[in-house]
């Protein structure tokens, strides 16, 4: 069966219309920012509010602890490790993510017994690469081992883009990541490990006798700042992942490509603060509402309502209007028999070329199967269909003369 699309222009606050049209005023459009590479996300649509070079492939930095905070709250999430348990430090940790090493650290001690609250401590507050070493040597064995987890958690989560070498960020020509999958890291944290994320806010540690900042510059800004972490390697500069919350609305931002720290926060919270200044969040269609017709094959009937199985909602750039469109994405036709509220597509809402929104789109009503007659008939022309589609592609060139 092939993918059936549908484009259609949705109504804003009205069912059934077919335009959606917002105003949209030129300064709400346009933002400069000095980062090579920008993206800003609302987590409650999952709307991008912008993008510049989202999907281009950087290294990441200690960006890439974000992936190893996630695989130990995953981890802890499921009940196979416990803030309580211990890992040791191993000599391998020590010297090559420890004080000898001079990058980042929270200086942990050879062959020491530190429990995981505190490693997590290290690796989040302090970017200690000595923290992550542990962390990976203790949950896959060796560092190598863990990379590999890691992958696999990333292709899990959609991160289809990047790929990891190893738990620190260490510049690696194969370790990759776009700030597109960063913010869908992100906001994959903040809504799964709601507990566990508190620690990236967390302004200051204290280990072997030594006291460390955070090293988010957002935290300190007063802005609604909690998280999440920062990076930097002479490839792509100075990179951040932060995520701000305003008046109940919460924004992530991730960017890469900046020459300074200070270039970084205040990149950072300039598009942070625009988000919030230029966009509002708004219903454009409400949870239950008809927006199409899939096409059904074998049932007593030829098609069924598509609903929206939730509220569509998008941040709108505030007083203005903006001509949008959306389409029906669906695998069909759906075969019956089909139960009423069975998930089979999902409508997609486009900005210009630009897919910004994706809502879940379920069927509206039970379809029992058809008659013998009714099914062959459906068989019938499904074929038909499908020899005139192989017709043309099998269709050979034009011959056109030799140059």
């Amino acid at each position: 069966m092939l993918a059936a699309l549908f484009r259609l222009v949705l109504p804003f606050c009205l069912a059934g219309a077919t335009l959606l049209a917002v105003a949209v005023s030129p300064q709400a459009q346009t933002f400069q920012t000095a980062a090579g590479q920008a993206v800003l996300m609302d987590v409650e649509t999952g709307a991008i509010l912008f993008d510049l070079n989202g999907d281009k492939p950087v290294a990441p930095a200690s960006l890439a602890k974000l992936m190893t905070a996630e695989i130990v709250f995953r981890d802890l999430a499921s009940g196979r490790l416990k803030l309580e348990d211990e890992f040791i430090t191993s000599e391998n940790a020590w010297r090559r993510g420890g004080a000898p090493a001079g990058g980042s650290a929270m200086f942990l001690v050879p062959n020491s017994r530190v429990k995981i609250s505190d490693l997590l401590q290290g690796l989040i507050i302090a970017s200690g690469n000595d923290a992550a070493i542990s962390l990976a040597e203790g949950l896959a064995g060796s560092e190598e081992a863990f990379a590999r987890v890691m992958n696999e958690r990333a292709r899990e989560l959609g991160l289809t883009k990047s790929s990891f070498r190893n738990a620190t960020g260490w510049n690696d020509p194969e370790q990759r990541v776009t700030m597109r999958d960063m913010v869908r890291l992100a906001d994959h944290i903040i809504r799964t490990y709601p507990e566990p994320y508190k620690l990236f806010s967390q302004r200051e540690m204290l280990w072997n006798r030594v006291k460390q900042q955070n090293r988010n510059p957002l935290l300190t800004m007063d802005m609604g700042a909690d998280g999440l972490k920062t990076g930097f390697l002479e490839e792509p500069g100075y990179s951040l992942v932060g995520s701000a919350v305003q008046n109940g609305q919460r924004l992530v931002v991730a960017m890469s490509g900046l020459k300074t720290a200070r270039d970084r926060q205040i990149e950072a919270k300039k598009l942070i603060d625009w988000g919030f200044r230029s966009f509002e969040v708004k219903t454009l269609i409400d949870k239950g509402v008809e927006v199409g017709e899939a096409q059904v094959f074998g049932g007593e009937r030829s098609g069924v309502a598509l609903l929206t199985k939730s509220e569509v909602r998008l941040p709108l750039p505030r007083g203005a209007i903006e001509r949008m469109s959306a389409r029906i994405v669906y695998r069909g036709p759906v075969a019956a028999p089909i139960v009423a509220g069975t998930e089979v597509g999902k409508l997609e809402v486009m900005r210009g070329g630009t897919k910004v929104l994706e809502v879940p789109l379920v069927t509206g009503a039970t379809v029992e199967r058809g008659t013998l007659q009714q099914r062959a008939w459906d068989s019938a022309f499904e074929l038909g269909r499908s020899l005139l589609r192989n017709g043309f592609r099998s269709k050979p060139p034009k011959s056109e003369p030799a140059p």
